[in-house]
């Protein structure tokens, strides 16, 4: 089982703000602009895919030369990486989904070598429940192999399959209903997924960037590509916005850059949804210096259970044992995708501001549902498999660590095998009381926690009955070793303690050093015996 560690803080930014009070003109221009330097960058794209894993710097000299003539080198830059970059995406895309077919074909076929209606274990699936079961799977497995030949094929070739505008949108076309769009709604929101409108910064520069530039009072002008040169309207081919930028997030470190000339990349991009225009200024920093994970573990922390409605939370102590109630951050994933963002950003800003407070480390699961969610691991439970891929797993974790570095507050990943279950065999029905009742997803964060702490998540257990000098039970606290009295007395209790031992009975049984049991200290104190008569 991997070890906990201490996630590492974001190494880049990003921020954005609004292009308000633009003018006719200015959309238009931007309109020409990107969709000009967009079919560069489709064509672009096209050469990079052509080219294959054997791409090299002279063939990106080549294609950054030949879009030179038609944009500018800093505009030619920006495209061949961006083109590149995709690619890269798309290729790594392409791993993951050749390792789930190979997977799935595993699966399936140990599935269909076993006999009809046989149970599975723990560890292993069984066989399938009918014969009508197993003719669907071996049709599947068909399936399955055919894919994953043309997968493999694609790989060892070298060849990725992307759409510039995005995929869902490009298979939206066909099914403008269920999109509720309208054709000429789908072509303008095409048209915009695929302008080109970004330019990366240059340190030394003026303000950083000298295609997209951004003045520290907000002005924002673009640099033409020379066949557009003639719509300029300032010097040196420049267009200046009407629009007056402002970043009210990080605005403070963006001006520090752009003042002293530091590299900024900027992108302009159109949402027709909304019928606004946006900047998105972003900028690479320091890898931010992570705490030892003894000191993360030294300050106390909290225990975080994600949930697919909410995060759930527990604060332990240094010795593992749950301090005061555990608490819930809810959000709700319905709705559009901009919607879920704002819940899952404001509850870890609760939980954030939460932890900040009281000086605590955030312990969470290292999840990845990216090999879990097919079909082939989890059979007809269509529900469990709705609820993991709803589960905003990648973004959550992004944002939190992102978040957390901003505030100081270390953030411990810890293998997510068997919290869940082990939580609440330990710890649900100890947690739970007259006044509380202790869910599974609290003892879940329970049990992450403590697994960060680097304690077992079992708890101690009481010795058997026979085994127990006062047959009342031990505590089962954590206590560390280094704790005052911690192998002290008991202290006494006024009345029976059993049904054989009386009121006052039983004086020994405190101090267990008293006791002649072996291995105590009574049995090796020194004994005096008085001198044998030598004479009878």
């Amino acid at each position: 089982m991997a070890t906990p560690f201490v996630v590492p803080g974001p190494s880049g930014v990003a921020i954005r703000s609004r292009l308000k009070h633009l003018t006719a003109t200015d959309e238009e221009v931007l309109r020409l602009v990107g969709d000009h330097l967009g079919s560069l960058a489709s064509r672009d794209l096209k050469a990079r895919c052509a080219a294959g894993p054997d791409h090299d710097s002279e063939q990106w000299a080549r294609r950054k030369q030949a879009l030179t003539e038609e944009s500018s080198s800093r505009w030619a830059g920006s495209i061949t990486r961006a083109s590149h970059d995709q690619w890269a995406l798309a290729r790594r895309g392409l791993l993951a989904h050749l390792h789930s077919l190979q997977a799935g074909v595993r699966m399936i076929a140990h599935r269909l070598s076993l006999p009809v209606g046989e149970k599975g274990s723990k560890h292993a699936p069984g066989g399938c429940r009918s014969r009508q079961e197993w003719f669907a799977k071996s049709r599947r497995l068909h399936v399955l192999e055919d894919r994953l030949g043309a997968a493999r094929a694609d790989w060892e070739a070298g060849i990725v399959h992307v759409a510039r505008g995005g995929r869902r949108l490009l298979n939206g076309r066909h099914h403008l209903k269920q999109a509720q769009l309208t054709e000429a709604g789908w072509h303008a929101r095409w048209a915009a997924q695929r302008r080109f409108l970004q330019a990366d910064g240059e340190s030394g520069k003026r303000y950083g960037n000298e295609t997209l530039r951004v003045t520290p009072d907000g002005e924002v002008s673009v640099k033409f590509p020379a066949p557009l040169a003639h719509l300029a309207n300032a010097p040196h081919g420049r267009y200046v916005l009407a629009a007056r930028v402002s970043f009210a997030h990080r605005g403070e470190q963006w001006a520090d850059r752009v003042t002293a000339n530091r590299a900024v990349a900027y992108r302009i991009h159109e949402d027709v949804g909304r019928g606004r225009w946006y900047l998105t200024a972003s900028w690479t920093i320091p890898p931010v210096q992570t705490v030892p994970l003894e000191v993360a573990r030294g300050n106390r922390l909290v225990g975080v259970d994600t949930n697919a409605d909410h995060l759930a939370a527990w604060r332990l102590d240094e010795h593992g044992n749950p301090v005061g109630r555990p608490l819930r951050f809810a959000y709700d994933l319905s709705g559009t995708t901009d919607h879920r963002d704002a819940q899952v950003r404001h509850a870890l800003i609760r939980l954030l501001h939460w932890a900040r407070r009281r000086g605590l480390a955030i312990a969470m699961e290292d999840l990845d549902f990216t090999a879990k969610k097919t079909r082939e691991k989890h059979g007809r439970r269509k529900k469990f498999r709705n609820l993991i891929s709803g589960m905003p797993v990648a973004r959550l974790r992004a944002r939190l660590v992102s978040m957390a570095a901003e505030l100081g507050i270390p953030v411990i990943a810890v293998n997510p095998a068997y919290t869940s279950r082990w939580g609440a065999q330990h710890w649900q029905k100890a947690l739970t009381g007259k006044n509380r009742k202790t869910t599974r997803h609290d003892a879940a964060a329970v049990a992450i926690g403590r697994r960060a702490l680097g304690h077992p998540i079992r708890r101690r257990t009481a010795p058997p009955l026979a085994h127990r000098s006062d047959e009342q039970g031990h505590r089962t606290v954590q206590a560390g070793s280094a704790v005052p009295g911690r192998e002290g007395n008991r202290p006494r209790i006024p009345g029976p303690r059993t049904r054989s031992a009386g009121a006052g009975r039983g004086a020994n049984a405190v101090d267990q050093n008293a006791q002649h049991r072996p291995g105590r200290s009574a049995e090796h104190e020194s004994r005096q015996q008085d001198p044998l008569p030598l004479s009878p």
